[in-house]
């Protein structure tokens, strides 16, 4: 009971979290692009949810907070049979839940919490042996994204290492089938960006935790039994690291089959810390300390992230300049009465079209002071800090 209560606690959190976030966070190009000119799944989410929510941030990031929550429940399902003990298994969803690169695919219009959730939901019910029901999620999970490709060369090694004749044809003719369906871009000169890699991956998990997630892997792989989501996670970071040797590459398409291994950092942690004596964890404690101290800190200031323009001399350097500006401009033209605008920034008219801000009407908007009278000055400003500045002109 006390576990369940630990568990509805952290849902209770998180979507308190996500959902202030959404209140804070402007719609980006591309959530805007994928809104209103998109065709796929995540688009039919955010538009099914507006219409019946309203088009405000709330109702556009709503169907994936869900997804989130939901993903956070399979995890503790899952981590139920890897891990023994209760407080293993609160401290895994906990991590996840807090993981900054979750919570990034969690709020915003993207692919990368679905694949998680259908990667949760697949493993579940595999490990579950409820095969045809697992087997059907996969083959949903071609229609849903290209980034499966890489599930499905994780899965296929299980299947060979394991010999599961079954999964070993289904997951090679999904891949084969993928391959044919999305292709796989490889364009391009030749060009290392394995550093730019490990960067990304040192975001998503946090720096130490990553660092420790490297070592989880390579001790299971040398020392310990390797199950299901050793191999979906090792994988997934194997092919991304060598990939990106050659290429530039789409961290969407494989973080979130790598972060499913936080069960396994909790085992490899406390498998450790749990042979020892007392007397001789006091270097575990302190390492675990300080790790979740970082992961809270990288949290918190990716939920809250405006106070750091104020350090700022270059706003535009802003880690979350493309999420920021937009709804505080259109809330600044409605308050003038202004619900058509013209501009030459094809990006933000399609951005402030979702605050219902169309293109037209007798007012120009730009970034540039074109002439020195007839103008104002809209400052989009941020704990005392100028981010951006536009100039209205009335051709009234």
């Amino acid at each position: 009971m006390r576990e369940r209560l630990f568990l509805l606690l952290i849902l209770v959190l998180s979507g308190i979290l996500l959902s202030f976030a959404t209140q804070s966070i402007s719609i980006s190009y591309d959530e805007a692009n994928i809104f209103f000119n998109g065709n796929g799944f995540i688009h039919y989410l955010a538009v099914y949810s507006t219409q019946f929510l309203g088009q405000n941030d709330f109702a556009l990031r709503l169907p994936f907070i869900l997804f989130h929550l939901a993903s956070i429940v399979l995890l503790y399902k899952i981590g139920k049979l890897f891990l023994k003990k209760r407080v293993d298994r609160i401290i895994s969803i906990a991590i996840y839940a807090l993981l900054p690169g979750v919570n990034g695919v969690a709020l915003l219009v993207n692919n990368g919490i679905i694949v998680i959730f259908f990667s949760l939901l697949f493993t579940y019910l595999y490990l579950k042996e409820y095969k045809v029901a697992s087997h059907l999620v996969l083959i949903v999970c071609l229609f849903i994204d290209n980034s499966f490709a890489i599930f499905y060369i994780a899965l296929f090694a299980y299947a060979i290492m394991k010999r599961k004749t079954d999964l070993l044809i289904l997951t090679l003719i999904l891949f084969s089938a993928s391959m044919y369906l999305y292709g796989f871009d490889t364009g391009g000169k030749p060009k290392g960006y394995f550093v730019d890699t490990l960067g990304v991956y040192a975001i998503v998990f946090s720096p130490l935790l990553f660092l420790y997630f490297v070592y989880a892997m390579y001790r299971i792989l040398i020392k310990e039994e390797k199950n299901l989501l050793w191999y979906i996670s090792f994988f997934s970071l194997v092919v991304s690291l060598l990939l990106s040797l050659r290429q530039r590459l789409l961290l969407e398409d494989f973080a979130p089959f790598v972060v499913l291994s936080v069960p396994l950092m909790v085992k490899v942690f406390f498998n450790s810390y749990r042979v020892r004596l007392p007397a001789f964890r006091k270097l575990h404690t302190f390492f675990f300390i300080t790790v979740l101290v970082f992961l809270v800190a990288n949290t918190m200031l990716s939920f809250f992230h405006k106070p750091l323009y104020a350090f700022m001399n270059e706003p535009s350097k802003h880690f979350a300049i493309n999420y920021d500006i937009a709804k505080e401009l259109a809330d600044a033209l409605k308050a003038k009465g202004i619900t058509k605008v013209m501009m030459k920034d094809d990006k933000m008219a399609l951005r402030l079209k979702f605050y219902k801000i169309e293109r037209g009407g007798n007012y120009k908007l730009s970034l540039q002071k074109e002439i020195e009278e007839g103008y104002e000055q809209i400052d989009i400003t941020y704990y005392g800090k100028v981010v951006k500045t536009f100039y209205l002109y009335s051709f009234k």
